[in-house]
């Protein structure tokens, strides 16, 4: 658990602020989860071999549901995790088929593909953090999922400079068309003009619709849970705020919240959670998930035993391990010498 306390420490400041707020019943088991999802991160994104890595990925999955865990400090955290809390494979496994697509450097047409890899990489944590509160409930579950999208879809905003010039495009492509930018040019070239500052409010727009829809779902969680859950929640769309603040310039710079400002959404979400606990039921609670999310809804839901390989994973090994031949064989006749 100290090496889980550290990765959260020095990974995510948002998140460890708001674990703060959770109950220590949920907050070490959430630090162990974090913990593997960080290892899983780091361990395709700084491997050049990348279908290697997700492949050694799954195999540590394997081992972590057999109950044979690898002797390292997030596999073994997490292998408890999913003991305690009959954690559905479904779900990490859904997160490692979005590495994969990281991996692969795919590209997404439109806000419906930007939201299944959003599904991925984030609803699943979401997910799972319903799972250990103790919640199976499927209106709760979905809300959670809505959370996750949201907050990546913050996360995307925030990095569209940064992600344009280490070479990775997540803004819907149908988008970028429609503004007359091409995106191999902008991939070249990222400038914050009219166009992308448009697309980065139009997808804050999108976050904030699920942070709204999210929020109907916190109230049927633990009470104790509540006020970490709307720290994240408040935390995340702070940093749509400060882009807002920016003119929805994410390229020339980055936007970044202050211990102050952290601190005071944690005092608004304690008085959140107050009063939370004698507001009616919102109807938003029952919306129906998103199609992008609703595979994981079910999963969690189900409590299922009952797990067969994804077709889905394996296609993206696939894909990986094509990207990997061709880099290599490029490797190979560019080292080349004519007789």
């Amino acid at each position: 658990m100290a090496a889980c306390r550290e990765a959260i420490r020095h990974g995510s400041l948002s998140f460890h602020a708001a674990s703060r707020l959770l109950p220590s019943r949920v907050r070490d088991p959430a630090l162990a989860l974090y913990a593997f999802c960080r290892l899983a991160d780091d361990a395709v994104d700084l491997n050049e071999h990348k279908a290697d890595a997700v492949l050694r990925l799954r195999d540590r999955l394997d081992r972590v549901y057999a109950g044979r865990p690898e002797n390292a400090a997030p596999d073994r955290a997490f292998a408890a995790v999913v003991e305690d809390f009959d954690m559905p494979r479904a779900v990490p496994e859904a997160l490692l088929e979005g590495l994969g697509w990281d991996a692969t450097g795919r590209r997404y047409a439109t806000l419906s593909d930007l939201r299944a890899y959003s599904a991925r990489v984030a609803a699943t944590v979401g997910v799972m953090m319903c799972v250990l509160m103790r919640v199976r409930d499927p209106h709760a579950l979905a809300r959670a999922a809505d959370l996750g999208v949201a907050m990546q879809l913050t996360n995307i905003s925030r990095d569209v400079g940064e992600d344009a010039r280490a070479g990775r495009l997540y803004l819907p492509t149908d988008w970028l068309t429609a503004q007359g930018i091409d995106p191999e040019l902008f991939l070249s070239n990222p400038d914050a003009n009219a166009g992308t500052r448009r697309i980065v409010k139009r997808l804050l727009a999108e976050a904030t619709r699920l942070y709204h829809r999210a929020e109907a779902g916190i109230g049927v969680l633990p009470l104790d849970c509540r006020a970490g859950i709307f720290a994240a929640r408040h935390i995340y769309d702070g940093i749509g705020g400060r882009l807002a603040s920016t003119g929805f310039d994410s390229i020339s710079t980055r936007a970044r919240t202050t211990r102050a400002q952290k601190s005071a959404w944690l005092c608004l979400s304690a008085g959140r959670t107050l009063l939370s606990s004698v507001s009616p039921r919102s109807p938003v609670l029952f919306a129906r998930p998103l199609d992008e999310t609703r595979f994981l809804v079910e999963a969690a839901a189900r409590r299922s035993h009952v797990w067969s390989r994804s077709d889905q994973l394996f296609a993206t090994l696939s894909d990986l391990a094509e990207n990997d031949r061709a880099r290599q064989a490029a490797l190979i006749a560019g080292t080349a010498r004519p007789n």
